[in-house]
């Protein structure tokens, strides 16, 4: 069936532009708890990706001081930061914190409250818009689009994650076995996904995302295989293949949850919309490169045969390279 080698070589470019940047879709994450009148809970983490923290730094309101010195503790993936405020006795109400730096970056900042009346709502900022005002309560849709918007951006910017797809792509040779792949591949990460997000499991970070590098590193010589027509167990069962690592996958999508610290109250929905969004955006990056390949073969698009063979050497040349960079973040090497 793929066919689709010179439609995909015109969308790696999009690939390879966002390549450095694979992770840094997770969020930062703001938790606000009242608990006195006009006195607070913060827990501010922020992400660290290859040993660097994001530029991105929590301003509060003027007027705030803090009740006991703020601490903060080195986590393999993020700083976390907490602090007790008085926001005098209006409190937050109505008053604008804000995150500069974030209008530099890629990702979010995850904001979550809770006031003492029962006031909760949670919402995620954008760096076009890298401020948020103290609100009213979401209900539990508001919660859940939060969440589905979520998924969708973490697909959309996870460039190891469309890789590996792009990967499962390039060996597929019909629709029935595509439709097989793409499924197994989903259930998979579904069910990780949920038992990592709900608590009954968890992977370490840095080995985790050197086992994501290795999927689609193993990709690589199994679509050379293909191309020159011989055959291997990932060329006559994909789908295996990719139920497989879809449960490796499946971790790293609970990162971009469980990373932040959520509260376990908002866990199954966040786990449904979050879930929801990555299939959206998995779909739709499958949709795209089928409709890519029918228009370019109606309009007999030709490209020169390196062209046509750069996609497959690229998932497996940037899956060798993430393969030996994040194992060598695990293993200290990298300091």
């Amino acid at each position: 069936m793929i066919d689709k080698r010179s439609v995909i070589a015109a969308c790696l470019g999009f690939l390879l532009s966002a390549a450095g940047l694979a992770h840094e879709a997770r969020p930062a994450y703001l938790e606000i708890k009242e608990t006195d009148p006009g006195r607070y809970d913060l827990l501010w983490r922020t992400p660290v990706l290859a040993g660097m923290r994001l530029p991105i730094v929590l301003k509060l309101p003027d007027g705030i001081r803090n009740v006991k010195e703020p601490t903060v503790q080195e986590l393999t993936d993020s700083l976390l930061e907490r602090r007790s405020i008085d926001a005098g006795p209006k409190g937050l109400a109505g008053k604008r914190i804000e995150f500069p730096g974030l209008q530099l970056t890629i990702t979010d900042v995850l904001v979550r409250a809770e006031m003492r009346d029962g006031r909760k709502w949670t919402t995620i900022v954008h760096p076009s818009r890298p401020w948020v005002e103290i609100a009213a309560a979401q209900g539990p849709l508001a919660v859940l689009g939060t969440y589905l918007v979520q998924g969708i951006r973490h697909i959309a910017f996870g460039v190891d994650h469309l890789l590996f797809v792009l990967g499962l792509l390039l060996i597929v040779k019909d629709r029935w076995t595509l439709v097989k792949t793409i499924t197994a591949f989903t259930v998979a990460h579904s069910i990780t996904l949920a038992i990592a997000t709900l608590g009954y499991a968890e992977a370490p970070v840095l080995p985790l995302n050197a086992a994501i590098a290795l999927s689609i590193f193993f990709l690589g010589p199994e679509i050379v295989r293909s191309w020159r027509g011989e055959t291997s167990f990932t060329i006559e069962h994909p789908w295996v293949v990719a139920f497989a690592f879809g449960l490796v996958h499946g971790f790293g999508f609970a990162s971009a949850l469980t990373s932040a610290g959520l509260p376990t109250a908002d866990l199954p929905l966040a786990l449904l919309g979050f879930n929801v969004g990555v299939e959206i955006g998995q779909v739709a990056f499958v949709v795209l490169i089928i409709l890519l390949e029918r228009s370019f073969r109606q309009l007999e698009v030709h490209s020169p045969r390196w062209v046509e063979a750069l996609p497959g050497y690229a998932v497996g040349t940037l899956g060798a390279f993430w393969t030996i960079q994040r194992t060598a973040i695990m293993l200290g090497w990298s300091r």
